[in-house]
């Protein structure tokens, strides 16, 4: 299973995704993920959420591939909902999400790192959205978290990516460990959470996000109506046959 969770005794649920070779969702995977953590937190036995995965890299994004070797706009339909619901599911989980990052986190990725409450990072993870090389738009929200106006613009401009460690200055990632000690890090700051009463805390993240200054929902959802103009244009077929080696552009 591409997703997996675990409740500890000490009430952190670790959620993990794999699929490899590099965590790029597949439309279903992304459902899988928000379901999870809806369930995640609904359960009252759970105080605080890890986010994790195992493999190379935290997140690639959509599986690109699966996209074009599907006919019609389904998959792409289906990716745009089910980001825009993992992303969701990650903001509006009733707990805090600890995100535990490591290697690449790219487009998708972004999204849900951006809407963690909070974010530790190994030494070797980077944060990038790539979109317009492949034709797409979106994340633009999340790395606004993450980053400035100014470099997130240059980033999503450029497809350039940035080092966690360089994030640290922003206060967006907590800290960077190496990688063989990102888990117990992101345990540490969750047990901190989880110390405290969980009614104080699911208040807490409830009362944080309704004083948030962007409706981060409904500003995604925005620039994925940008991502569709593209796709009915056929720019982002021709963009993505490019990565896939496909032919769904000539169709």
């Amino acid at each position: 299973m591409p997703i997996t969770s675990e409740l500890r005794p000490d009430g952190i649920r670790v959620v993990t995704m794999a699929a490899p070779p590099v965590n790029a969702l597949t439309v279903q995977g992304w459902f899988d993920l928000a379901t999870t953590l809806d369930q995640a937190g609904r359960d009252p036995d759970t105080k605080v959420v890890v986010l994790r995965a195992e493999g190379r890299g935290f997140n690639a994004g959509v599986d690109i591939k699966e996209m074009q070797n599907t006919t019609g706009f389904d998959a792409l339909i289906g990716a745009n909902k089910g980001c825009f619901a993992a992303f969701k599911a990650v903001y509006e989980c009733a707990v805090p999400v600890v995100a535990a990052v490591n290697g690449f986190c790219l487009g998708g990725g972004v999204g849900l790192v951006g809407n963690a409450d909070c974010v530790v990072a190994s030494e070797d993870a980077y944060f990038g959205v790539p979109e317009v090389k492949q034709g797409a738009l979106g994340a633009a929200t999340h790395m606004a978290r993450l980053v400035p106006q100014h470099m997130m613009r240059t980033l999503y401009f450029t497809a350039r990516t940035i080092k966690a460690a360089d994030l640290v200055q922003f206060g967006s990632v907590l800290e960077v460990v190496p990688r063989d000690q990102l888990d117990d890090a992101a345990l540490k700051v969750a047990g901190e959470i989880a110390a405290h009463d969980t009614r104080v805390i699911r208040a807490a993240k409830e009362c944080l996000n309704g004083i948030d200054p962007i409706d981060v929902n409904k500003s995604y959802r925005f620039e994925q109506g940008f991502t569709m103009e593209l796709n009915l244009a056929g720019v982002s077929d021709e963009l993505r046959d490019e990565f896939a080696g496909t032919e769904k552009s000539k169709q």
